[in-house]
């Protein structure tokens, strides 16, 4: 028995039995880079009511998930249900409106392997609403987050699956994820078992749709829910490669015999330009869909006897049309026939397959065709797996496991590649050079834009070959040192002051000590690392103190720390590059704002209103990453800041109430409406009597100023 079946083996041959649990409940991992929702139903459809929400890669930016839904399937021949129906075929769909009919959630929880720590800003605890994600702490286990989910179905088949997160460096862009099928007969909510016979030629299937991503799709029409996503695939020699051994050395172009599948965004027909990335064209170009996602198959069953990898499995791995399947809407006789010869590797009305669809009909880098109108099915395309046919004999059960996981090229060179289309784009003379990711150059902008988005194809096939050498090595990945217990940010005067709490794995050998990352403006870009230090080795700290003297008044500032090693725990370059590991930044993110306070004005004729005039053609040289803000400067320690326009109308009311002496404004009304072009009046009027420090009152309740300023747009 291979070594990485290790922690499947009580899963088998045992199960634990819990009470029914609300289909649409859903558990939430944030470990690392890729952070998603898992639904107790067994399944996923990413509709939130608004947007298509999950498989968020990077997550350390706005707008970047790329779920779109997740429709699985069972089926198996010659079956008796438990009212002792016959049917030739038998078919369950997951959907939350079979959950009490064909689908029985019995669990569903999240378990951690150690707490999050504690972060505040300015008081204000960052991550207690994260800890509602936590069932249990378990501190032997493997992985940072382990989601396990247990659903009884009405053929008697209980599905357990359990998904695998890691925070390592290395390996936070995917899950891991172990499927046991288990012939248990229980077929509802109750302890009874209703069925005993044994199962005959079961598959198991499913297509999987991403958007790719979630920010590109706000330039394209119809790509929140993957029209325009192109599927391909690898994997067709598996069989003669298998027993290779990889490493982190490992040629990209040799990974291509993993069983895998994944999709990016491509054209959109309804654009007169190249999509292929969706750069921002009505912005600054950057490209918002660089997002390559999929799925790679690590192990199947051969057989209920034999636990070896089966080479051949899976049956099926392609592609096909997002909404042309049998039974939609629910499954009938009829339909459950048709979808099990859809199972059996028969394409539902021909609109599939299980060749390279970008290869075959995608050919070019440039002037490719929309991939929805290849099949015809503007519900877009799915990553298509199916695995079987299984006899599964009553108390028998069959294992799948998988990686699901996205990477892409880095924001920082998605934003660099992005502009200089988008410059070329503006200019029709400015042929380049431009350079390609090899090293050599084109005279062609769209060549070298979507060169560039299609190196996520190697990204993600190294993202698939470390989730493999991780399950190979039973999840023994060389670990990072756990964070510090507590994170503290605290906004002063003239700088900003940052406190932590030693990590728990100080006293380890290895542990190297802390790095302090600050970003300006939002959270969402990118971080810059300002500080560092060793750990107190000959008498330990408790508590460590930084003092950020480099801020400048009236910007907001994040801040994360990480502890890191030495590298002496990650040498073998097997499971991934080899050297120092840190924490994840996900663990100690302040996403709320530090500021450098300024003092109360000591008159109100000093009170400024900064940009004035505010322009929106200037914004990006007012304040770092905060385009729209509009800053009172000197003002009161505690007053109210009433908007208004030039004919009287009354816009937003500010309550300024920290002790200050600024106050923001992002130029939004009080009905959300952003402020159009137009002279405005600022009342200013003092809420309390105010003293400096030698007990002179500067001014008083009651006391009141005027500013006018101009908004340009």
């Amino acid at each position: 028995m291979k070594r990485s079946l290790f922690f499947g083996i009580l899963l088998i041959t045992s199960v634990v039995l819990w009470a029914q649990v609300d289909g649409s409940a859903t558990r939430k991992i944030r470990a690392g880079a890729l952070q998603s929702h898992f639904t107790a139903y067994g399944s996923e459809r990413a509709w939130t009511g608004s947007y298509y929400a999950g498989m968020i890669w990077p997550a350390d930016y706005d707008l970047q998930d790329n779920a779109v839904i997740k429709r699985s399937w069972l089926a198996c021949d010659n079956f008796t249900d438990a009212r002792g129906i016959h049917f030739d075929k038998y078919g369950i769909y997951f959907a939350l409106d079979d959950v009490g009919r064909t689908l029985f959630p019995m669990r569903l929880d999240q378990s951690a392997k150690s707490e999050l720590p504690t972060v505040y800003v300015d008081g204000n605890d960052i991550n207690s609403i994260y800890n509602r994600d936590i069932d249990r702490y378990d501190p032997d286990q493997i992985a940072d987050r382990i989601v396990t989910n247990v659903v009884n179905t009405s053929m008697g088949l209980t599905m357990t699956r359990r998904i695998y997160a890691f925070s390592q460096q290395y390996h936070d862009n995917y899950f891991i994820k172990e499927f046991i099928f288990k012939n248990t007969g229980n077929a509802d909510y109750d302890d009874e078992i209703e069925l005993n016979a044994d199962l005959k030629g079961v598959y198991v299937s499913w297509g999987v749709r991403y958007s790719v991503s979630r920010d590109g799709a706000r330039f394209l029409n119809g790509q929140s829910w993957g029209k325009h996503t192109v599927v391909t695939r690898r994997g067709e020699t598996y069989p003669d490669h298998y027993t290779e051994v990889l490493t982190e050395s490992t040629p990209l172009a040799s990974l291509d015999w993993l069983r895998a599948a994944f999709a990016w965004l491509g054209q959109d027909k309804t654009r007169s330009y190249d999509t292929i990335g969706s750069p921002a064209v009505t912005y600054n170009g950057r490209l918002t869909a660089v997002q390559h996602a999929g799925i790679v198959t690590l192990h199947v069953d051969k057989s209920v006897d034999d636990r070896d990898d089966d080479p051949h499995q899976p049956s099926v791995l392609g592609w096909h049309a997002g909404d042309t399947y049998p039974g939609k809407g629910g499954l009938v006789a009829g339909s459950m026939n048709e979808l099990y010869t859809m199972l059996q590797g028969n394409p539902y009305q021909g609109k599939g397959g299980t060749d390279r669809f970008d290869e075959t009909y995608l050919p070019q880098v440039t002037n490719q065709a929309d991939p929805f109108t290849i099949h015809g099915d503007e519900g877009g395309t799915n990553i298509w797996f199916v695995y079987g046919p299984f006899d599964i004999p009553f108390g028998d059960s069959i294992r799948i496991v998988e990686a699901e996981g996205v990477s892409g090229l880095s924001q920082v060179m998605a934003n660099k590649i992005g502009k200089r289309w988008k410059q070329a784009y503006l200019n029709s003379n400015d042929k380049g050079p431009f350079e390609l990711p090899d090293g050599s150059t084109t005279d062609n902008k769209d060549v070298f834009k979507n060169m560039w988005t299609f190196t996520g194809k190697d990204s993600i096939m190294m993202t698939f070959s470390r989730a493999k050498r991780n399950f190979d090595s039973g999840m023994s990945i060389p670990q990072p040192p756990e964070p510090p217990a507590l994170f503290d940010v605290a906004s002063g005067g003239d700088k900003i002051f940052l406190s932590w709490q030693a990590s728990p794995s100080e006293s380890e050998n290895d542990f190297g000590g802390y790095r302090i990352f600050r970003a300006v403006g939002k959270p969402d870009t990118t971080y810059q690392e300002i500080f560092a230090c060793g750990a107190g080795t000959d008498h330990p700290q408790l508590v460590y103190e930084y003092q950020d003297k480099s801020p400048q008044r009236g910007f907001p500032y994040y801040y994360y720390i990480v502890a890191f090693n030495d590298g002496s725990n990650n040498t073998s370059g097997v499971t991934n590059p080899s050297g120092p590991l840190m924490s994840s930044r996900f663990f100690s993110r302040g996403t709320e704002p530090a500021f450098l306070k300024r003092q109360p004005g000591e008159a109100l004729s000093a009170i400024r209103v900064v940009p004035n005039p505010y322009n929106i053609s200037a914004r990006e040289f007012n304040f770092a990453n905060e385009p729209n803000k509009i800053t009172f400067y000197n003002i009161p320690a505690y007053c109210d800041i009433k908007i208004y326009t030039e004919r009287g109308d009354l816009i937003k009311t500010i309550q300024h109430r920290d002790g200050s002496g600024d106050a923001s404004w992002d130029a939004v009304t009080s009905s959300r409406q952003v402020a159009v072009s137009g002279v405005y009046i600022a009342y200013i009027e003092v809420t309390r009597d105010y003293m400096n420090s030698k007990g002179v009152t500067l001014y008083k309740k009651g006391d009141h100023t005027l500013r006018k300023f101009v908004i340009i747009r």
